[in-house]
C-alpha cells in the first residue's frame, strides 16, 4: 500500500490507516475474535497506521489493541491515541490526567511507547487550557520517551486554524471534513504545509451518509441531506457501483493528507476496503455525484444546529 510522509515528523504513513473506535463496540455490539482479526487484516493489506482514543468504547478499543499489538513487531505499526474526552460529558485535560491517560493508555495496549497522542474533541472546552497547560504535559511525555507526537483532533475547521497559530503541534486529525460531500479541510492545507504540521484525514463516509447502509439513531443529518445523499447512491447503483467505494477512493486519493482513517469491526469489510484501492477512480462518476450533491455541500453541525456553510 501507498505511503504518504505525515508533515515534519520523518513518519511515512499507509494511504488508509485503520480506526479502531468500531473494534471497541462504539457503534454496535462485536463479535470479538472478529474483531480482532479486523487488525490482522488491516496490517497484512499494507495498513501501518493505527488510531484509537481512550473514549472508544470507554477504553475498551484500547484493551481489544491490548490483545493484538504485543504479538506485532513494534516497528511494523504506527499507532495514535487520544486523550481529553473520556465520557459523552466527561472532558478532563488537566496537565495530571494528561499523564494518567497516557500511561493508563500504554498499560491497556502494552505498549512503551504510543507514536502520536491527539487532544480530543477540543472544541467541547476552552481552548486557553489546550494551548496553556495540555499540550505542554503532552511535551514533558515527549521528554519522558512515552510520545514522540502531538496533535488536536475534534470537528470545526476553526478550532485547527486558533490551534495552529497559537500552539506548536506536529500534527492534525480532522474527520467528516473531507469526503464527496464536505471538502472543508482542503482550508487546512497550506497552513499545516506551511507550519510542518502533518495532516491526516479520517471518516470519508461521513457516519454512513456516503453508504447504503442506513444512518445510525444518532446521526442529524436532515430530511434534505438524507435525501440527496440518497439521490446519489441510487446514482451510484445504476452505474454499477457503490458509493462507499467512490466516496473511500476519492477521500484516499488526495495526497495532501497523509492517511485516510476508516475502522470496522468486520474483517471482510476491511479486506474489500483495501481492494476498492487497488481499482481505478471513476473520475466521471465523481463529477456525477458531486453534482448530486452540491445542494449539500459543505454542510456542517455548528454547535449541535445541522448547517450549510459553504464559507
Amino acid at each position: 500500500m501507498q505511503k504518504r510522509p505525515l508533515g515534519n515528523t520523518g513518519l511515512e504513513l499507509s494511504v488508509l490507516g485503520f480506526g479502531a473506535s468500531s473494534i471497541g463496540a462504539e457503534f454496535r455490539p462485536i463479535d470479538v475474535s472478529e474483531a480482532l482479526r479486523c487488525v490482522n487484516v488491516a496490517l497484512d493489506r499494507g495498513m501501518n497506521y493505527i488510531d484509537t482514543a481512550a473514549y472508544y468504547g470507554r477504553g475498551m478499543s484500547e484493551i481489544m489493541l491490548g490483545r493484538v499489538l504485543p504479538q506485532l513487531p513494534r516497528d511494523s505499526f504506527y499507532l495514535s491515541t487520544k486523550l481529553g474526552r473520556f465520557a459523552p460529558q466527561h472532558f478532563d485535560f488537566s496537565a495530571r490526567r494528561v499523564a494518567e491517560s497516557i500511561d493508563i493508555s500504554l498499560e491497556r495496549m502494552q505498549l512503551d511507547h504510543l507514536d502520536m497522542v491527539f487532544c480530543h474533541d477540543i472544541e467541547f472546552v476552552d481552548l486557553d487550557q489546550i494551548v496553556n497547560e495540555t499540550i505542554p504535559a503532552l511535551k514533558k511525555a515527549v521528554e519522558k520517551g512515552k510520545v514522540r507526537f502531538v496533535g488536536v483532533s475534534g470537528y470545526p475547521m476553526k478550532i485547527f486554524h486558533e490551534m495552529i497559530r497559537r500552539s506548536e503541534l506536529d500534527v492534525i486529525l480532522t474527520y467528516n471534513h473531507y469526503t464527496l460531500q464536505n471538502d472543508m479541510a482542503l482550508s487546512l492545507v497550506e497552513p499545516c504545509r506551511d507550519a510542518g504540521v502533518g495532516l491526516i484525514n479520517a471518516a470519508p463516509f461521513s457516519a454512513r451518509l456516503l453508504t447504503d447502509a442506513p444512518l445510525p439513531s444518532w446521526h442529524k443529518a436532515t430530511d434534505q441531506v438524507r435525501e440527496v445523499a440518497k439521490a446519489a447512491a441510487a446514482h451510484c447503483r445504476e452505474r454499477g457501483s457503490d458509493i462507499a467505494k467512490l466516496a473511500l477512493q476519492y477521500s484516499a486519493a488526495n495526497e495532501s493528507f497523509a492517511s485516510c482513517v476508516v475502522g470496522s469491526a468486520n474483517p471482510d469489510r476491511v479486506a474489500g476496503w483495501c481492494d476498492w484501492l487497488d481499482e481505478p477512480l471513476d473520475e466521471t462518476l465523481v463529477a456525477e455525484v458531486k453534482e448530486i450533491l452540491k445542494p449539500i455541500h459543505n454542510w456542517v453541525y455548528v454547535e449541535g444546529r445541522p448547517e450549510n456553510n459553504d464559507g
